[in-house]
């Protein structure tokens, strides 16, 4: 049988593209002369909904939409990912069509409620082996826990975090007869996450004795999470096709030819497609780049470019989002899909989607400048420079009337560092309005889980676009980028150490003086909140590599900023989830504003 996965880069609420992207999918799988075609998990809403799914018209207005796609499944059977309201109830379905006609609808019976994800309060978990039926437009139709039977083979669901538990579908699918099972899904996507989809999608076709299809959401979908757009086929241990991850495309289409006699084909080789962590970085946030200026229809990005590692990343990956999209694209396709004009040609095109300002004080180097303002030449962005001393001088006299005090390093080092900051900010805020732009914020996630950003300074922006990754990632990410992908104009930026540049030079500000070792501090992160791990456990374990009386006060230190600085993390940019550790408090982690700060746990490690 000729089996293909299509996975669309769709968006919520947009009704009319999600469905016309899905008829588009099926009439290409047809063309093909595929005889059933799996789509993903939601896939005419799309997942990321959230609320709305809480609403009856939300599902209604799906019912409507499945209604205009069921006359294009005529010589085809199709799966169709769709929310169902059942008595003020709503179920995660999968639709199946053949021939203009549903057969049933499986709804999801374990919800994923872990990390990014909240589906208990959306969505009812079906009960295992129950089977039941709902009307719509006349129609009876079979609901639950069903086994398919279409030309010859028997087929079922897992619907994404089914897979994942112990206690699976799968188990019940094998002892029913199945020859093949089918997972729709919407697994964020996080580095180095997809071997793991590859072994879970071979080993259960082993398991289960069957051949097993995966199909995963692509794109940035809503915002903050992106999807790979992982389709994977696999039969009786054997791993058939994966395709292209991270497409910039509308939608992707494999096929495979699985033979349910056991000596299953593939239509092509596999794709080696294991590539290392820099490089899925990159295309990640190229691709989250990408849908997030098409979808929000704005005019591209402005960027303060201080010549730190951060900002510079930020101005990188926008570069690399336009090499990318327009090489998979076309030019013509990469321009029209963003509104601008004709360009083929990759620095001018970044001079259009990206401007660039280095805002500069008497704290500034002359190296930080000529690290700003190579990189921008080099990738062709437009560039401006200024000094702010003067807007800074303003704010501090107007303080010091009111003080009737003079401001000093001595007496006031924070509020003297982070008047600099903030004074950046309205500045670049009206660059970025009248270009009609998205401001990007350069806030790493080691930055955020100890407050070291001055609110409505740099933190300023409505995306940021590294907030989810550290610090030590980024600067071996910056030499990488160097070295394999071109970036020459980097050599500067790579040869500066951190710093924030807001105190005068003599003083020598790094961001390690200021913090500690970036790599202890991720090691602290990584026990703290990936492992759950308490101050005294979290010494015991690095003790062992780390002088032991520096350690303890860097960990009193990180705690004591973790939670005094919940209310920055509250209100940071949008940023895009990229590993599976994350410190936003809105896709992640939750953590009270106020608290005793670790006292007592603290207390303990001292002892």
């Amino acid at each position: 049988m000729l089996i293909a996965g299509a996975s669309i880069n769709q968006t919520p609420l947009d009704w009319a593209g999600n469905t016309s992207r899905i008829i588009a999918a099926i009439e290409r799988a047809k063309n093909e002369r595929v005889e059933m075609l799996c789509l993903q998990e939601l896939v005419i809403t799309a997942y990321g909904c959230d609320d709305l799914l809480l609403s009856d018209w939300l599902s209604d207005q799906a019912w409507t939409e499945l209604e205009k796609i069921i006359p294009h499944t005529n010589d085809i059977l199709v799966c169709i990912g769709l929310p169902v309201r059942i008595y003020d109830k709503t179920y995660n379905g999968v639709c199946v069509v053949s021939n203009r006609e549903i057969l049933g609808i499986t709804f999801k019976q374990n919800l994923a409620l872990d990390g990014i994800h909240y589906e208990p309060r959306w969505f009812e978990p079906w009960p295992q082996n129950l089977v039941s039926a709902i009307t719509k437009n006349n129609r009876t139709i079979r609901v639950g826990d069903l086994v398919y039977e279409w030309n010859g083979i028997r087929f079922g669901f897992e619907i994404c975090e089914d897979a994942w538990r112990k206690v699976r579908p799968g188990e019940s699918l094998r002892q029913r007869g199945v020859d093949l099972i089918i997972n729709p899904s919407a697994s964020h996507f996080a580095l180095g996450k997809s071997p793991l989809r590859e072994a879970l999608v071979t080993d259960s076709s082993k398991d289960f004795n069957c051949a097993y299809v995966y199909v995963n959401v692509l794109g940035n979908e809503a915002g903050k999470i992106i999807y790979d757009g992982d389709i994977i086929f696999s039969h009786k241990g054997r791993l058939l096709r994966i395709n292209r991850r991270l497409s910039f495309r509308s939608y992707c289409l494999l096929t495979a030819i699985i033979d349910f006699t056991d000596h299953e084909k593939s239509v092509a080789e596999k794709n080696n497609d294991n590539k290392e962590r820099n490089e899925e970085f990159a295309q990640a946030v190229s691709l989250a780049l990408y849908d997030y200026l098409r979808k929000s229809k704005v005019r591209g990005f402005v960027l303060s470019l201080s010549g730190g590692a951060d900002s510079s990343c930020c101005a990188v990956l926008v570069s690399e989002m336009v090499r990318r999209a327009s090489a998979e694209l076309g030019w013509e396709a990469f321009c029209k899909s963003l509104g601008i004009q004709q360009i083929d040609n990759l620095h001018e095109a970044v001079h259009e989607l990206l401007t660039c300002a280095y805002q500069g004080t008497t704290n500034s180097s002359p190296t930080t400048l000529h690290a700003a303002k190579e990189l921008a030449q080099s990738i062709g962005a437009a560039f401006h420079e200024w000094k702010i001393d003067e807007e800074v001088k303003s704010y501090t006299s107007k303080i010091e009337n009111a003080i009737g005090r003079k401001v000093s390093w001595a007496t006031d080092d924070i509020a003297m560092q982070n008047i600099q900051a903030r004074t950046r900010s309205p500045i670049i805020w009206m660059l970025a309005n009248i270009n009609r732009a998205i401001l990007l914020t350069t806030s790493n996630r080691s930055e955020g889980d100890v407050g070291y950003a001055t609110m409505d300074g740099d933190t300023s922006g409505s995306l940021a676009p590294i907030a989810g990754i550290d610090k030590p990632f980024i600067m071996q990410w910056l030499k990488w980028a160097e070295a394999n992908l071109g970036y020459s104009g980097l050599s500067p930026v790579n040869s500066l150490q951190p710093t924030a540049e807001l105190r005068p030079q003599e003083r020598t500000q790094t961001d390690e003086k200021d913090l500690m070792p970036y790599t202890i501090l991720v090691e602290i992160e990584r026990l703290a909140f990936l492992l759950r791990q308490p101050p005294l456990e979290i010494f015991k374990v690095l003790s062992q590599k780390h002088d032991a009386a520096l350690l303890k006060g860097y960990i009193r230190k990180f705690f004591k900023l973790w939670s005094a600085n919940q209310w920055k993390r509250e209100r940071l940019a949008p940023s895009f989830h990229l590993d599976d550790l994350n410190v936003d408090p809105r896709s992640w982690l939750r953590f009270p504003i106020l608290s005793a700060g670790y006292e007592e746990e603290l207390r303990q490690l001292g002892e």
